[in-house]
C-alpha cells in the first residue's frame, strides 16, 4: 500500500513530455474551434432567425389564402422534401439516374479514390525501394546486381 502511494497516481506515471505537448495541442485545438463557433453563430445567427420568420409568414398567408391548415401544410412539404431527397422532381427533364448522370458519377469516385490508392501505393514502393537500396548497400552479397 504504502508503494503505491509513493509512485502517486497510476494515470500521471506515463505522463512525458510528449503526452504533455499532445495534450496541449489538443487543448489549444478545442479552444479553437469552440472560438470559431463562437464568432460563425454570432454571425450566421441573425439572418437564419430572420429567415425563419419570413417563411413563417409566407406559409400563414399560403394557409390564409388556400384555405390549408397548418398542420396539413407542414405534413405537404415534409413529403415534398423527402421526395426531393430521394431524387424525385417535380419537372423531370431526365432521370436523375441516367446513363450520363451514373457515367458521371462513377468518374468522379474513381478519379477522386483511384488517385488516393495509387498515391499510396506510389509510396509503399518508393519506400520498399529505398530500404532495399539501402539493405543492398550496407549487405552487398545478400543483393547481387
Amino acid at each position: 500500500m504504502s508503494s503505491r502511494s509513493s509512485q502517486g497516481c497510476c494515470c500521471l506515471s506515463h505522463f512525458n513530455k510528449d503526452n504533455g505537448r499532445f495534450l496541449l495541442l489538443a487543448v489549444l485545438i478545442a479552444v479553437y474551434l469552440a472560438a470559431g463557433a463562437t464568432v460563425f453563430s454570432a454571425l450566421e445567427r441573425p439572418s437564419e432567425v430572420e429567415a425563419q420568420h419570413r417563411w413563417s409568414r409566407t406559409l400563414q398567408n399560403f394557409s390564409q389564402i388556400f384555405n390549408i391548415s397548418m398542420p396539413e401544410l407542414r405534413d405537404f412539404l415534409r413529403s415534398y422534401e423527402a421526395a426531393m431527397a430521394a431524387g424525385i422532381r417535380a419537372d423531370a427533364l431526365r432521370p436523375r439516374w441516367d446513363f450520363t448522370g451514373a457515367f458521371y458519377f462513377v468518374g468522379t469516385v474513381v478519379s477522386t479514390i483511384g488517385k488516393w490508392l495509387s498515391l499510396t501505393r506510389n509510396l509503399q514502393y518508393t519506400y520498399f525501394l529505398k530500404i532495399t537500396s539501402q539493405l543492398s548497400s550496407s549487405h552487398p552479397s545478400m543483393y547481387p546486381s
